[in-house]
């Protein structure tokens, strides 16, 4: 299993809308078939105000679903949108530890 995490960092007040701009990238995927995962928001504490998670079985779905979304013009112009509301972006990919789940 693989898991994609991007983590949000907004602008000052920019919450709402980097919100509001991740849930439209999810109508997205789901317009391209792509599974939806999904979308956390802050409650309290340090750390990204909004942030997206998904699963894939494989490595093969991860990169087909990579591969979707470098094809779609229209993610990309999401992407930028998105990054106009933001003060930081992290993208970071996990692997299950096999050994350690039931």
């Amino acid at each position: 299993m693989i898991v994609e995490v991007t983590n949000y960092f907004a602008k000052e007040g920019q919450a709402s809308a980097v919100l509001e701009q991740r849930r439209a990238a999810t109508r997205l995927r789901q317009r391209l078939g792509l599974k939806p995962g999904q979308i956390l928001v802050k409650r309290d504490g340090k750390g990204p105000d909004v942030r997206w998670e998904c699963a894939f079985a494989s490595d093969d779905e991860f990169k087909a679903d990579m591969a979707a979304r470098g094809a779609c013009e229209e993610f990309e112009q999401a992407r930028k949108t998105m990054h106009t509301l933001l003060e930081r972006f992290e993208r970071h990919v996990y692997v299950r530890d096999e050994q350690a789940s039931p």
